[in-house]
C-alpha cells in the first residue's frame, strides 16, 4: 500500500497530462518586447490615443470616437493597406473624428473553426501561437508608427501582456 508523498506521487503521474502530447513553449512578453520594440513615436500615438479615447468618453472631446475596421484580422497585408488608408483618412477628418483601427486578433464567440490570427495565423489548425503572436504585435508596431491608434478585445488573459503597450 502506498501513503503519503509516495502515493500523492503515484496519483499524479496516472492523472496529470494524460491526454498531452507535448509541450511548445511561447516566447516570453519581455522577449517579444525586445525583439519587437515600439519607438518612442509609436508610444507617444498610443498614449495620445488613449488620451484622445478618455476626453471623449469624459465629454472633454466633443468629436465623435469611430473605431472601425475588420471583424479580426486575419491577413497582415491587408491589414497594412487598410491602416495606411485609415491613417490618411484619420488626418483627413480629425476636426469631427477621432478614428482608431480596430486590430483584434482572436475571434470571441467561435467556438468552432479558426479561432483568430494569434490562435492560428497559419489558417490550418497548426495553432502556431508563437507565429500569431509576432505578426499581432509587428502589425501594432507598424500601425503606430503611422501614428494611428488602435483598439482590440483582449479574450485569453495571457495576451495583454504581449501587446499592452501598443493598445490604445
Amino acid at each position: 500500500m502506498l501513503t503519503g508523498f509516495r502515493f500523492h506521487r503515484k496519483i499524479m503521474a496516472l492523472t496529470t497530462n494524460t491526454n498531452i502530447e507535448g509541450f511548445t513553449p511561447l516566447v516570453a512578453p519581455r522577449t517579444l518586447k525586445d525583439e519587437l520594440p515600439a519607438s518612442a513615436h509609436a508610444h507617444a500615438t498610443v498614449l495620445a490615443g488613449r488620451k484622445t479615447v478618455q476626453n471623449i468618453l469624459t465629454g472633454k472631446d466633443e468629436r465623435m470616437l469611430v473605431v472601425v475596421g475588420p471583424c479580426s484580422i486575419h491577413d497582415i497585408d491587408s491589414a497594412h493597406d487598410y491602416a495606411k488608408r485609415l491613417a490618411a483618412l484619420r488626418h483627413e477628418l480629425s476636426d469631427v473624428f477621432s478614428i482608431v483601427m480596430r486590430t483584434y486578433f482572436e475571434k470571441p464567440r467561435t467556438t468552432v473553426g479558426w479561432k483568430g490570427l494569434i490562435n492560428d495565423p497559419n489558417l490550418d489548425g497548426s495553432t502556431d501561437m508563437d507565429r500569431g503572436l509576432h505578426l499581432a504585435r509587428q502589425l501594432l508596431v507598424d500601425v503606430a508608427e503611422l501614428g494611428l491608434p488602435t483598439a482590440t478585445e483582449f479574450l485569453d488573459p495571457f495576451t495583454p501582456q504581449y501587446l499592452d503597450d501598443l493598445v490604445s
